[in-house]
């Protein structure tokens, strides 16, 4: 099998080995390179807690909308559907959304700025590793549908 953009969008997961690396960075930083927040230690919490809930639901709403659509949800199969409803509606990336929202929320359950910044360098690597080709994989699978789609839906928010 060869390995064009309409065969798969990247070798390995690698959204996923991004952001199980970043948390684990941040937490070594945390740990051995910690950072003083002068803001109230329950409030970052609480801030933390609601960004790990939101972005859990928002990768099951993401990734459910996906199964029904019969497409895989990982990142280095074939597409068999484009999808463009639910959380796909109002972003092309739901799922490295919540996967960001729950990086960043640790830095508030943990008291870290660490994963903060930890969160930003993953999504960074993400659009450039992964959303990138991923997008070359659907412009080649579903040309005129993904024409469509990422004209009307930010890659983003």
């Amino acid at each position: 099998m060869s390995d064009t953009p309409d065969d798969r969008p990247n070798r390995l997961p690698l959204p996923p080995m991004i952001y199980v690396g970043s948390l684990l960075g941040a937490w070594l930083l945390a740990e051995y390179a910690p950072i003083p927040i002068d803001l109230p230690r329950e409030l970052l919490r609480i801030k933390g807690a609601v960004m790990i809930g939101l972005g859990l639901m928002l990768m099951v709403w993401s990734s459910s909308t996906l199964s029904r659509a019969g497409t895989t949800v990982l990142p280095n199969r074939a597409s068999t559907a484009l999808v463009t409803t639910g959380p796909f509606g109002f972003s092309r990336n739901p799922i490295y959304i919540g996967n960001t929202l729950v990086l960043a929320g640790f830095g508030g359950i943990a008291g870290s700025p660490w994963y903060w910044l930890a969160a930003a360098i993953a999504l960074l690597l993400v659009d450039r590793l992964a959303v990138r080709p991923e997008e070359q994989h659907l412009a080649a699978r579903f040309p005129a549908e993904w024409a469509a789609y990422a004209a009307r839906v930010r890659r983003w928010l």
